[in-house]
């Protein structure tokens, strides 16, 4: 392990290296990116800070956010054995980049989070348009379901014809093999497809209710809870963090950065004469949501 840690620390890497105590770009091919060696250095340093410290301290932000000066990673450290501040690793030499208390850093995600907030009123109203939505939704998934159906059963009218022509020596058995498993092979994909869409059909409204009810919840979700659990739901929320001159900055994930837009237009249109004046399409869950919220 120590050799495998000693690779990942190594600057040359990146396509840096170090002369008298200072860092330069070398002419070399860097094997990796900078900005990806910069965000393992992150870890493993976030790692490091919390060896010797786990059963007392847990940083929630510890390589979850850039230094926007430099590009390294904002690391947690304790002073005076109970203020928890943060500051860049200055991996790429000296950062002027001052500490910074976690209460502030928290105060600021606080902040981003109550972007998501909405009150029954606009919760109400987006639940209907997603109720319309999955009207559209559940046509195209019934579509597709009845295509691939189709499918299935020309293919078995075929076998079932086909295997007849075998009984009564039209076809050798060879060929009747060989086209036998073409079909078979199409008709197992067809019953994929439909599986598919049947869960896809089922899963939309449940998932769709659940991503509103966290995202309207998430800032006071993320005030309550443990440093590991602040940290877990920000890496599904956010992504993109930086910290520059006393300022967070970061992106809400999809869809939550399509569901802040519809807020504030909800907002802004109840301001001007109610609801109905608010956008006329929210967000609402694609059928690759799923895979869209480990990353």
């Amino acid at each position: 392990m120590s050799t495998v840690h000693a690779i990942l620390r190594n600057r040359l890497h990146a396509g840096l290296f170090e002369w008298n105590g200072r860092s330069y770009v070398g002419t070399h091919q860097p094997l990796v990116l900078p900005e990806l060696w910069e965000r393992v250095q992150g870890v493993l340093d976030g790692r490091q800070a919390n060896k010797h410290r786990r059963a007392k301290h847990n940083f929630a932000f510890s390589g979850l956010i850039a230094c926007g000066h430099c590009g390294c990673s904002i690391v947690g450290e304790i002073k005076k054995q109970r203020y928890i501040y943060y500051h860049c690793t200055g991996y790429k030499g000296r950062c002027n980049e001052p500490y910074v208390r976690e209460e502030i850093l928290e105060r600021q995600f606080s902040d981003l989070l109550g972007r998501l907030s909405f009150d029954d009123e606009a919760l109400e109203w987006v639940r209907e348009a997603l109720h319309a939505s999955h009207a559209d939704e559940k046509r195209e998934h019934e579509g597709a379901i009845e295509r691939f159906q189709t499918e299935h059963k020309r293919l078995q009218s075929r076998l079932d014809a086909m295997y007849i022509d075998k009984l009564d020596g039209r076809v050798d058995a060879t060929f009747y093999e060989r086209m036998s498993t073409s079909w078979r092979e199409e008709q197992t994909r067809c019953l994929r497809e439909i599986e598919r869409h049947q869960t896809a059909n089922k899963s939309y409204m449940d998932e769709g209710v659940r991503l509103l009810e966290l995202a309207r919840n998430a800032r006071r979700l993320f005030e309550r809870q443990e440093p590991r659990e602040k940290r877990r739901l920000l890496n599904f929320l956010v992504s993109n963090c930086s910290w520059k001159s006393g300022e967070l900055t970061a992106t809400l994930r999809q869809p939550f950065d399509l569901l802040a837009e519809t807020t504030l237009a909800l907002e802004k249109g109840k301001a001007v004469g109610g609801i109905a004046n608010g956008p006329s399409q929210i967000w609402l869950p694609g059928p690759d949501s799923n895979q869209r919220q480990s990353g």
